[in-house]
């Protein structure tokens, strides 16, 4: 099984904002007000090699992207202007996405997280016009859900599974695994105390578009009210009806764990449906599992590709990471902007 939309962006956009009200609203404010300037940060000195696409602009997700290029002459490409976004001299100038062809010559490659917000989809549209080579690096875990690959890129991959599903049905698309810069730094920084009689952890997903949401409310209340596990909201739980659904739970006996604390931190047993944050656990030490009622036939294929443990037997095994993901996402960077047909 691959992706459900593998070539069609306009299809998956379409499903994706029907799944919640507020985005299929937000969608039709994007197709009649995308926006027509962006911010352009270069070195100040000689000429940026690659262009990177910051939809996110900041937190992990930023890190990711421009870490493995941090001493690489790069230029970034965003919407509102991002403090100190590299090292250097660097300056900052509003451009529309027609001005990128003149403005970035000498770039040889686009490293972004794909093509299906607005910033990645202008540097793709330019890699593409251009024969700029096109890399979209893996940031999370994979569902058939996931938004298709821009034409001609190269995936890198968290492993050589990730690699053949996302790029299933494409025969325009290559991929190469580079590991998880996640899971490597999960891996690095072993739980203190992990326990198995440490408290056990459901962490929520309500705002998952994958699974329908009073599924994924049915397998968390049960969960927590089965074992006495205690609930950990998705920072993304942050909407109205999340916050209800919180409050019926609270008075129900559940408890909720509202300290805001990193996951990183946390040393006792966790459960999910289908997050990212069971792989990081696993990396941890802390024994993981996942936990959803007669699941679909996509999720049981999600579970055996990550080797993600049901709960009520063996945790989930530490999963692989890759030697140095930065380093190899560094290495791929460098030989595809090398590659370009300008």
């Amino acid at each position: 099984m691959g992706l459900i939309h593998p070539r069609d962006l306009s299809a998956w956009q379409d499903w994706q904002d029907s799944r919640h009200r507020v985005r299929r609203v937000a969608r039709r404010v994007r197709r009649t007000g995308a926006p027509s300037q962006f911010v352009l940060d270069l070195p100040r000195e000689g000429s940026a090699r690659v262009l990177v696409a910051l939809d996110v602009t900041e937190g992990p997700k930023k890190q990711w992207l421009l870490e493995p290029l941090e001493d690489l002459p790069v230029a970034v490409l965003s919407e509102q202007p991002v403090p100190d976004v590299a090292a250097g001299e660097r300056v900052s100038r509003a451009v529309s996405a027609d001005d990128l062809n003149a403005l970035l010559p000498d770039v040889g490659a686009v490293l972004s997280y794909g093509h299906y917000l607005a910033v990645g989809s202008a540097a793709h549209a330019f890699a593409e016009r251009t024969g700029r080579a096109q890399l979209v690096l893996q940031h999370g875990l994979l569902t058939p859900y996931q938004p298709p690959l821009p034409p001609h890129a190269h995936a890198l991959a968290w492993s050589a599974a990730d690699a053949d599903f996302w790029t299933l049905g494409r025969d325009d698309v290559t991929a190469q695994v580079v590991g998880s810069q996640l899971l490597a730094a999960a891996a690095v920084a072993p739980a203190a105390a992990a326990s198995a009689e440490a408290p056990l952890t459901y962490l929520g997903q309500l705002h998952g578009a994958e699974l329908p949401r009073r599924g994924l409310a049915h397998a968390a209340y049960g969960f927590c009210r089965d074992t006495g596990a205690t609930y950990r909201p998705h920072p993304s739980e942050t909407d109205r009806l999340s916050r209800s659904q919180h409050r019926v739970w609270e008075r129900r006996g559940v408890t909720l764990d509202r300290s805001g604390t990193p996951l990183r931190m946390h040393p006792g047993p966790v459960a999910a449906a289908f997050s990212t944050g069971v792989l990081e656990a696993a990396a941890r030490g802390v024994p993981a599992f996942v936990h959803y009622p007669d699941p679909p036939p996509w999720l049981e294929e999600f579970w055996a590709r990550y080797d993600m443990r049901p709960w009520g037997g063996e945790p989930t095994p530490a999963p692989s990471t890759g030697t140095d993901p930065t380093a190899a996402i560094r290495a791929a960077v460098i030989d595809f902007s090398g590659r370009t047909s300008r």
